[in-house]
């Protein structure tokens, strides 16, 4: 289980230094992203990725469950009221209506989610557009005192912004 610690950081060079310095800490690569306003260059960084940016995980998370649920209702619906006098199985209509709703819902809900910011980094948005870089670094439970303590001693120019308890496993 891992979690993810925010930092903001004032501008590219101390991102930069902070990168290295993780990265000596043996933080691998991919657990760390910055976030910067549009403009930023952050290609000499490992830059936050769709997953990080927007609220696609959310979105489909959310999808999953209101899609299933209107399949599940639909098919019961369906069976009720179109099969009841027909003596026909239902069973199956209502699995293929929750099945369809269950895939459809996550997949619309994931195309909408991922144009919309994501919601988590709402807390930091302004401090983004006046220009700070945001850090983002997964790391396992055990490590986020020592990992905090580190950039405390060696980047008191980074500003703690919290710890979020859990991330998704997949992105």
């Amino acid at each position: 289980m891992r979690k993810r610690i925010y930092y903001l950081i004032p501008d590219l060079a101390d991102a930069q230094r902070l990168m290295n310095d993780l990265l000596l800490a043996r933080i691998e690569e991919k657990h760390i992203h910055f976030l910067a306003k549009e403009g930023v260059d952050l290609s000499s960084l490992h830059r936050a990725n769709l997953f990080q940016e927007s609220d696609i995980v959310h979105s489909a998370e959310m999808g999953l469950i209101i899609g299933g649920a209107t399949g599940l209702i639909s098919g019961l619906v369906a069976a009720l009221f179109i099969l009841a006098d027909t003596g026909l199985p239902w069973g199956g209509v209502v699995l293929v209506t929750f099945l369809i709703g269950a895939v459809f819902g996550p997949w619309a809900a994931s195309m909408i989610g991922c144009s919309v910011p994501n919601s988590r980094l709402k807390p930091f948005r302004e401090a983004i557009d006046r220009g700070q870089i945001l850090l983002m670094v997964d790391v396992r439970a055990a490590e986020v005192e020592d990992i905090e303590n580190l950039l405390r001693k060696i980047h008191p120019e980074a500003h703690l912004e919290g710890v979020e308890p859990t991330i998704p496993a997949f992105p």
